[in-house]
C-alpha cells in the first residue's frame, strides 16, 4: 500500500463491521464501524471534489480533537488534497499566517466561536474558496456551509460521478503531499513541514511491525490532532485496525476513562506530573494509618519496579508484600484509568525518569517515545517487552540513526519530511543531500540501542566558566520534586551561575494557602509571600544538593502566573518558548547578576 487512502480502503474491506471509533453523543457514546467510517469519508471527499479541490491543494482544519476532525482529515486525503492543521488556541494572526503560507483552498472550522476568529480577516486569505463548519449552520453567503451540507453534496456528486472517488485515490502517489504541519515556532516564525503519504504509511507499517499494538486494543484519544503525535496514531489505527474513543475535552478525561476502559493512552509529561501530584495529595489528605499504608506500598512498589527493570521478579517476602500492596493500594490507583490499561505512551516533551518509576511502582507502565514533526513523530519508542526508563527507546524498523561529532542526533528514513514548505534555505540547514535529518537534539545511544536525549542543542547553556548545563533536565527534576511548582525555566547562558524563573501550581499552592489561613490572598500575593518563597527554596536547596555547582540554581524568582499559550510563553504543544519568556522577564533576570560578570 502506497497511500493513506489505500490503507483505509483495505481496512474497510477487511473488517467492515468492526468498531472503528467511539465518540460522545448526548449523554452516551456512539460507535462507528469501519464501513460507516468509510462511507462518511467518501461523502466528505466527494463533497470537496464537487467544490473543485485539486491534487495536493491544502485544506486547513481549525478544531479541537473530535470525531469530525478525523473524518475531515481522511476525506481531504481521499480527495487527493493535503491537510494543514491549526490549533484552536492560535490567535487570529497565527491562523492567518498559516492560511496564507499554505495557500489554503478550504478551511474546516469547529464552530461559530472559532469561525469568529477568522471572520474579520477574510480579505487577508484570498486563496480560501470555502469554509465548512462542523457544528452549527452555515453563513449568510455560500462561502460558509455546514459539514452536513458538504456530505449531502458529496453523496449527490458520487451518484452522478460513480468513478470519481476511486479515480482520485488512484491519482495519489506515495510521494504526494498528505500533511502540512507547522512547527510550534519556539525560535522564530513557524515552518510548514511537508509530510507525504509514504511518511504515514511507513509509520503505520513500522508500528505494526514491533507488535506493540494489536487489533484487540482500545485507545482513548484526547491529544490535539493538530499535533504530529496525534496524526501518527491515526495512521497506525487504520493499518492495525484497533478501535479508538475520541474526545478532546480534557475536563471529561477522568470520567471517560472509567467508562471506556482503554488498553492504552497517549499523553504528554505535563499530564503525568499533574496525576502524580494528585495521587500524592489524596494520600496525604487521607492522613493517619491510610497515609502510612500508602507510603509503605509505594516503597514496596519501587523495590519491585527495580527488579522488573532488571528483568527479574520479586520473590519470598517481597512477593508477599507486593501482593498485599496490590490489593490494598495499587489496584485502586489503576482504577482511575479504567482498570484495563496495559501502558501509556508518552511523547512531545522529555519525561522525567523519576516520574516513570513512580507510576511503575503502581504497576502503570509509561513507554516514552521520541520524534519530531520533521520525522512524522514516531522515530524511537520503548516497548512493553524492552523498555529502559530515562531513554526514549529503540529506533523503529527502517529508521537509521547516528550521533554527530557534537552529540547531535541524526536520523534518516521514510518518515523524514519532504522539505519545509517554500523554505529551501531552512530545509538545507536540517536536511542534507544524503537524507540525514539534523534533529537539533543532543543524545547518546547505549550498547543495546536505547537512545537517551540529554537536551536540545540550541537550549544548552554554556556558563561564563565554560561549563555546559542541560536546562531541561534540571527543570524537570525540580518541577517533579515540589508539588507547589508549576513550571521552571533555567537561565544562565554566558552567565557565571544559573538562575530560574518559577511559576506556581495554582491548585496546589491555593490548597496550601487554605490550610495556612491565607485563602484570601491572590496568586500574585502568594508568589510574593516569604512563606511560599521558603517552600520553594527548600525544594531548590534539596535539588542543588545533588547537582554539580555549575548546574545548581543560585537565585530564582516566583512569577505571579503560569506560562500559557495565550500569553505566548508556551507553544500549542505546551513547550516553553524560552526566548519569549527570557525577553519578557529580561530586567528580572538581569537583576540576579547585578555586581557579577554577566557576559563572556
Amino acid at each position: 500500500m502506497r497511500t493513506v487512502p489505500e490503507m483505509l480502503l483495505r481496512r474497510v474491506e477487511a473488517t467492515p463491521d468492526n468498531p472503528a471509533f467511539l465518540h460522545p453523543e448526548g449523554d452516551g457514546w456512539k460507535t462507528l464501524t469501519w464501513r460507516q467510517t468509510g462511507d462518511r469519508v467518501r461523502a466528505i471527499a466527494c463533497g470537496l471534489l464537487s467544490l473543485g479541490l485539486a491534487p495536493e491543494e491544502r485544506c486547513a482544519i481549525f478544531s479541537s480533537t473530535r470525531m469530525e476532525w478525523v473524518l475531515a482529515d481522511l476525506g481531504i486525503l481521499c480527495a487527493g488534497g493535503a491537510t494543514t492543521t491549526i490549533y484552536p488556541a492560535n490567535t487570529p494572526d497565527e491562523c492567518v499566517y498559516v492560511l496564507q503560507d499554505c495557500e489554503a483552498a478550504f478551511v474546516l472550522v469547529e464552530d461559530a466561536a472559532l469561525l469568529a476568529k477568522l471572520a474579520d480577516r477574510r480579505h487577508d486569505v484570498p486563496s480560501v474558496r470555502g469554509v465548512i463548519v462542523f457544528d452549527g449552520p452555515g453563513g449568510e453567503d455560500s462561502l460558509v456551509i455546514p459539514l452536513s451540507t458538504l456530505e449531502s453534496r458529496g453523496r449527490e456528486y458520487d451518484a452522478a460521478h460513480p468513478e470519481a472517488y476511486e479515480a482520485a485515490i488512484r491519482g495519489i502517489d506515495a510521494g504526494s503531499l498528505a500533511t502540512l504541519i507547522y512547527t510550534s515556532g519556539t525560535t522564530g516564525r513557524p515552518k510548514g513541514v511537508e509530510l507525504t503519504h509514504d511518511c504515514w504509511v511507513y509509520e503505520a507499517e513500522a508500528i505494526e511491525a514491533i507488535h506493540m499494538l494489536g487489533a484487540d486494543d482500545l485507545q482513548y484519544f484526547w491529544l490535539p490532532l493538530a499535533h504530529v503525535f496525534g496524526k501518527v496514531l491515526e495512521a497506525a489505527q487504520i493499518r492495525i485496525g484497533f478501535p479508538t474513543a475520541v474526545d478532546g475535552r480534557v475536563d471529561r478525561l477522568v470520567e471517560n476513562l472509567k467508562i471506556i476502559r482503554p488498553t492504552f493512552i497517549c499523553a504528554v509529561p505535563r499530564i503525568f506530573e499533574k496525576v502524580h501530584n494528585r495521587i500524592l495529595d489524596q494520600a496525604r489528605a487521607a492522613g493517619g494509618a491510610r497515609y502510612k499504608l500508602f507510603l509503605w506500598a509505594l516503597a514496596i512498589g519501587k523495590r519491585v519496579s527495580e527488579l522488573r527493570q532488571a528483568g527479574k521478579k520479586p520473590g519470598g517476602l517481597l512477593a508477599l508484600q507486593a501482593t498485599i500492596a496490590e490489593a490494598l493500594v495499587f489496584k485502586k490507583v489503576r482504577r482511575t484509568f479504567g482498570g484495563r490499561l496495559d501502558f501509556f505512551i508518552s511523547g512531545s516533551a522529555p519525561l522525567a525518569r523519576d516520574l516513570a518509576e513512580f507510576f511503575h511502582a503502581f504497576g502503570i507502565l509509561i513507554l516514552e517515545g521520541y520524534g519530531l514533526t520533521e520525522s512524522s513523530a514516531a522515530t524511537f519508542v520503548n516497548r512493553p517487552e524492552a523498555y529502559r526508563f530515562g531513554t526514549v527507546g529503540l529506533a523503529l524498523p527502517g529508521t537509521e540513526v547516528r550521533i554527530a561529532h557534537d552529540g547531535e542526533i541524526l536520523v534518516r528514513g521514510r518518515g523524514v519530511m519532504r522539505r519545509y514548505h517554500e523554505r529551501p534555505e531552512a530545509t538545507a540547514e536540517v536536511l542534507d543531500r544524503e537524507g540525514w535529518l539534523r534533529t537539533g537534539d543532543i543524545g547518546e545511544i547505549d550498547g543495546e540501542g536505547f537512545l537517551k536525549i540529554t537536551d536540545r542543542k540550541k537550549d544548552l547553556i554554556k556558563t561564563s566558566g565554560g561549563k555546559y548545563v542541560a536546562p531541561t533536565t534540571v527543570e524537570n527534576r525540580l518541577a517533579l520534586q515540589c508539588r507547589y511548582i508549576g513550571q521552571v525555566l533555567v537561565h544562565g547562558n554566558n552567565r557565571n551561575f544559573c538562575s530560574a524563573l518559577i511559576t506556581l501550581s495554582e491548585e496546589e499552592v491555593r490548597a496550601w494557602a487554605r490550610q495556612n489561613g491565607l485563602a484570601q490572598k491572590s496568586l500574585e500575593e502568594l508568589a510574593a509571600d516569604p512563606r511560599v518563597h521558603a517552600l520553594i527554596q527548600s525544594a531548590v536547596s534539596e535539588l542543588n544538593a545533588g547537582l554539580p555547582r555549575h548546574e545548581s540554581i543560585q537565585k530564582f524568582a516566583l512569577l505571579p502566573a503560569e506560562f500559557s499559550v495565550e500569553s505566548g510563553e508556551l507553544t500549542p504543544s505546551l513547550k516553553i518558548r524560552r526566548r519569549v519568556v527570557e525577553q519578557k522577564h529580561a530586567a528580572l533576570l538581569a537583576s540576579f547578576y547585578e555586581g557579577t560578570v554577566r557576559e563572556v
